[in-house]
């Protein structure tokens, strides 16, 4: 089971864009994941009239490192760390290690 899954309301931690809010996008290994609108770099695009794309210069979001993304405690209003706990009916979920407050439903 992973900390951050597809889907996550996540903050950022370290970096250009601390502070930022987004949605986990794409879980790109065990160490990178891409968030909305959040580490944007400029990319060049040749234009391909077979599949439609247009050229210019385009905005892509860029994989970041798990380690400076934290899952967002809305109690807490700001990033928490994640740990896991099993449940009486043996379901295995993530809760905040803050307050312990149940991420999963």
């Amino acid at each position: 089971m992973r900390k951050i899954k597809v889907g996550d309301d996540v903050m950022v931690v370290a970096g250009k864009d601390k502070g930022k809010r987004g949605t986990v996008l794409r879980v790109i290994d065990a160490e990178h994941v891409v968030v909305e609108n959040v580490n944007i770099a400029k990319k060049h695009q040749k234009p391909n009239p077979n599949r439609g794309v247009a050229g210019g210069i385009m905005d892509k979001e860029m994989p970041l490192h798990v380690s400076n993304v934290g899952l967002y405690n809305p109690s807490k209003g700001a990033a928490d760390r994640v740990g896991f706990k099993v449940l009486g009916d043996g379901r295995k979920v993530r809760v905040f290690k803050s307050d312990g407050e149940v991420v999963d439903v």
